[in-house]
C-alpha cells in the first residue's frame, strides 16, 4: 500500500477511495460558467433593467446555479463519487439547514406578530 491514503491500488480490496479526475476542458468549462453567472447577476445590479424584487429573485436563481456549478466542476461531486456519500450528506445537510432556516424563520414571524403592540396599544401608553 502505497504512502499516500488517498492513491489507491487496483487490488486494495472493495474500500478503494476513487479520486475524481478533471480535465483542463472541465475547469475551463466551469471557471466559464462561474463568469457569466457572475456578470449578470452584477449587470441586473448594475443597470436595473428589472424590478428590485425581481431583480433579487434572480440574483438568487443565479446565485442557487453556480453553487451547483462549482461542486459539479470544481469539487467533483457527482453520484459516483465516493460511492455516493458525499451526494448523501450534503443532501442530509441541506435538508438540516433548510429545516433550521425555516423553523426560525416561522418562530421570528409569530414573535413579531404575537408580541408587537398594535397600533391602538401603542396610543393607550403613558
Amino acid at each position: 500500500m502505497s504512502a499516500d491514503p488517498h492513491h489507491a491500488h487496483a487490488g486494495d480490496g472493495p474500500h478503494e477511495i476513487e479520486m475524481p479526475h478533471a480535465s483542463m476542458r472541465d475547469y475551463l468549462i466551469g471557471f466559464i460558467l462561474s463568469v457569466i453567472l457572475t456578470a449578470i447577476p452584477f449587470w441586473l445590479v448594475m443597470e436595473r433593467p428589472l424590478s428590485d424584487g425581481a431583480t433579487a429573485a434572480v440574483i438568487m436563481v443565479f446565485a442557487a446555479v453556480q453553487i451547483v456549478v462549482h461542486m459539479v466542476f470544481f469539487l467533483h461531486m457527482s453520484p459516483k463519487a465516493e460511492g455516493g456519500w458525499s451526494i448523501t450528506s450534503l443532501t442530509f445537510t441541506i435538508i438540516i439547514v433548510v429545516i433550521m432556516l425555516a423553523g426560525s424563520l416561522w418562530v421570528m414571524h409569530h414573535l413579531n406578530t404575537n408580541m408587537m403592540p398594535s397600533p391602538h396599544d401603542m396610543s393607550q401608553l403613558p
